[in-house]
């Protein structure tokens, strides 16, 4: 039997999840994070949001058929119509719901996702169809963008080869909060889409450049757990090198990947070890990574 590769078997992983938590069983959370800014939780990833006297801006919008839910957590929050979409990356689980709102918000993303999303991906489980017209982001950037917006500067900054290869983080700057999308998974073994020319050295980079950049008291919404401090980002960043590193001594060993997955990474990481990604697959993606 041939062996599945990792990104076809994540890609597929995330397919799965789309289609199988049906929309009555999802609750969706509302938490105030700083001043105007709110995160919301269902299925998928985070939703950031910006309310205020412009109207409504939100950051990824989960799946289409939560459409109506999401629509709902903005009524109760208030602050009029929607007017920005914001997408970190390409996923269906971040912009699945861009068909539905990308008919009243105007979409904005970084040009490699709508790249992306213009032409879908083939895998041996799958295939990922063309998003349709309405979906797809209608400004792009390449380095940077602001949107100046309910009282402050939105700043939408893409960091290259990290989760995937059109990543961006929001930073709300007078509210002092940022939107990380799954460039951080928080408390979590993170999902590194080497199909979608994610990187693991690159999102170490973009981990150490954002401990660089942000300031210390900043709130952080991340892609996918709970609402994050600098403190857990920096954990995040331990995480990252201890645990490539651990796999690279074995693989400098000469063991192989089966040895290295039965050898783990140590107790301190076990708890890091979730549904999706597991440890072994971790060390699964480390291990593809390096022997490029």
């Amino acid at each position: 039997m041939k062996r599945r590769s990792l990104p076809s078997v994540c890609a597929a992983m995330l397919l799965c999840v789309a289609v199988t938590a049906p929309a009555q069983d999802v609750e969706i959370k509302i938490t105030r994070v700083a001043g105007n800014i709110y995160m919301l939780e269902g299925s998928g990833g985070n939703i950031g949001v910006s309310v205020g006297k412009d109207g409504i801006l939100i950051v990824d919008d989960q799946f289409a058929r939560l459409a109506p839910k999401i629509r709902a957590a903005l009524k109760e929050i208030g602050g009029g119509d929607l007017e920005f979409l914001l997408n970190t990356h390409w996923h269906g689980d971040h912009v699945g719901g861009n068909e539905i709102f990308g008919k009243e918000a105007t979409i904005i993303a970084h040009e490699n996702v709508r790249k992306r999303m213009a032409v879908g991906m083939e895998t041996p489980e799958r295939t990922i169809k063309p998003s349709p017209e309405e979906a797809l982001p209608i400004i792009t950037f390449g380095s940077s963008l602001s949107i100046h917006f309910n009282g402050e500067e939105i700043k939408a900054i893409h960091w290259p080869r990290s989760h995937t290869d059109g990543d961006c983080a929001v930073y709300f700057t007078k509210s002092n909060v940022v939107h990380m999308g799954d460039i951080f998974f928080s408390g979590m073994f993170p999902f590194v889409d080497l199909a979608s020319g994610g990187d693991v050295d690159g999102l170490i980079r973009t981990v150490e450049t954002a401990l660089d950049e942000l300031p210390k008291d900043v709130k952080i919404v991340v892609g996918h757990g709970p609402l994050s401090t600098y403190e857990d980002l920096k954990t995040y960043y331990d995480m990252l090198l201890e645990t490539t590193a651990t796999v690279r001594a074995h693989m400098k060993d000469g063991k192989s990947l089966e040895q290295i997955k039965a050898a783990g990474l140590g107790a301190r990481w076990e708890s890091w070890s979730w549904s999706f990604i597991p440890t072994e697959r971790w060390i699964e993606t480390v291990y593809t990574h390096y022997s490029k």
